[in-house]
């Protein structure tokens, strides 16, 4: 598989799922672990472009795919979307921001103008415990404003 755009060729017990490959056994920690059931979205990944609860895949049903994670978006700097974050306050304690990024990741690739309701919608699997809604919209319409103005 490829992480982060690095191919790996990784052995893995077939009981490990997806996010306990990148975190416990790849040191990559920024994908959080929250229920383990795949409803509060925090250990959400993209694959192969598309995001994924990291929790509910074994590693072993990733091979061949690519999965990017959240230290993947970010290359000597912040990626829009992460600045958009710092920048709207939308990080609030930090638990779900990863999720929420890679979520919004994914709807700016596909629709880099979405609207409030499109981006509640994208946002809708992952649960902010801060309440902090209205800056994460913020946040991800300011990324799609600075995508757009970079072309």
């Amino acid at each position: 598989m490829t992480i982060n755009e690095e191919p790996r060729n990784l052995e893995v017990d077939v009981r490990d799922s997806l996010l306990d490959l990148l975190r416990d056994h790849l040191g990559l920690t920024g994908t959080k672990r929250g229920c383990d059931q795949g409803e509060c979205g925090t250990c959400t990944v993209l694959m192969d472009g598309r995001p994924v609860n990291a929790c509910m895949l074994l590693a072993v049903d990733v091979v061949g795919a690519s999965v990017t994670t959240i230290e993947g978006l970010a290359h000597d700097q912040l990626n829009a979307i992460q600045q958009a974050f710092v920048d709207s306050g939308a990080v609030q304690c930090g638990f779900c921001t990863p999720g929420m990024i890679m979520n919004s990741t994914a709807l700016l690739e596909n629709n880099p103008q979405p609207d409030d309701q499109e981006i509640r919608q994208s946002l809708s699997g992952t649960l902010c415990r801060c309440t902090g809604y209205r800056k994460i919209v913020q946040a991800v319409v300011t990324a799609g404003e600075m995508k757009k103005s970079q072309g």
